[in-house]
């Protein structure tokens, strides 16, 4: 039974089903992340100075998540997705070009939240089921603050 278990004690086979769905979640927060640093970069309007620092705080917290996801692939036993073509191959997530209206980059904003926490959801069940406890707590501090986001910014559309 033991040379199933990886140096982490996890079962290899579930560890790659976890890395392959953390691999999906990754590409997913590339394009989040490319697509909150161009609303940062192109958004103009009324409202400029405050959404303007808040995709900064989306992007910048979107960069440690990246990093994070790709760490635990590693910790895994596996290799995290690395290129752009990768990323958009298997994204959800569709690139959001040249927006710089508020309230449409808001909710695209929102519409990332809606592919990422269903894929969080179901790593965090998988990572319960195989007893991986450090993808499981990721995933969870994740849901925590995003579901915070989703109601702000919807609030923010009123």
């Amino acid at each position: 039974m033991t040379n199933t278990l990886s140096r982490i004690g996890l079962d290899q086979e579930q560890s790659q089903v976890l890395s392959n769905k953390l691999n999906t979640l990754l590409a997913n927060y590339q394009l989040f992340y490319m697509n909150a640093r161009g609303f940062h970069w192109n958004i103009k309007g009324n409202k400029f100075f405050e959404l303007h620092l808040k995709f900064e705080e989306l992007y910048n917290d979107s960069l440690i998540k990246i990093d994070e996801i790709a760490e635990r692939i590693l910790t895994l036993g596996f290799t995290p997705l690395h290129t752009y073509e990768d990323y958009t191959q298997i994204s959800a997530i569709r690139q959001a070009k040249n927006i710089s209206d508020g309230v449409e980059a808001v909710k695209e904003i929102l519409k990332g939240y809606e592919v990422l926490l269903p894929l969080e959801r179901e790593l965090l069940e998988l990572a319960g089921e195989s007893g991986d406890e450090g993808t499981n707590a990721l995933m969870s501090d994740y849901i925590r603050e995003q579901e915070k986001l989703v109601w702000m910014y919807s609030a923010y559309l009123g």
